[in-house]
This record gives C-alpha cells, sequence and structure tokens, in this order.
C-alpha cells in the first residue's frame, strides 16, 4: 500500500470526510494521520469550519452562485 503525501491528503479529504473513500483509501488516509500532525490539525480545523458553517443546500443557491463554486472548485483540483 502506497503512503500518501500530504498533498494527497488534501485532494481526498472531502470524499473521506463524507464517508466516499474505497476501504483501501480510508486505510491509507487513517495511517497518514497516525504520522503527520499537520494533517491531524489541518482536519480538526476543517471539521470545525463544517461545524460551524454547517451546509448549503444547493437548491437555495442562484444558478450563477451554482457556477461560480464549481469553476473555483474545480481549479482548485489542478
Amino acid at each position: 500500500m502506497a503512503a500518501l503525501t500530504c498533498q494527497e491528503l488534501v485532494e481526498l479529504v472531502t470524499d473521506y470526510l463524507e464517508g466516499r473513500l474505497s476501504w483501501r483509501d480510508r486505510r491509507r488516509v487513517a495511517s497518514h494521520l497516525a504520522v503527520c500532525d499537520p494533517c491531524v490539525r489541518y482536519l480538526a480545523q476543517l471539521r470545525q469550519t463544517l461545524d460551524l458553517l454547517g451546509t448549503v443546500p444547493v437548491d437555495s443557491l442562484t444558478p450563477e452562485a451554482q457556477a461560480t463554486l464549481l469553476d473555483a472548485f474545480r481549479g482548485l483540483r489542478r
């Protein structure tokens, strides 16, 4: 099993938090978190942010806002 880099963890963190990772990838994330304090702090901060902000229902966004957000997230993955 190949170890994750911090960058790879950041790319997987949303799917990890939403329970959408395969068993293998969840194990890789857990293994990385066991040895990487900065990623543990990052994950804790992300969880705290999500707890504070909650979720935004998609139907509450205008089509323009949806498009802007999708474009921004697509840019992050590049």
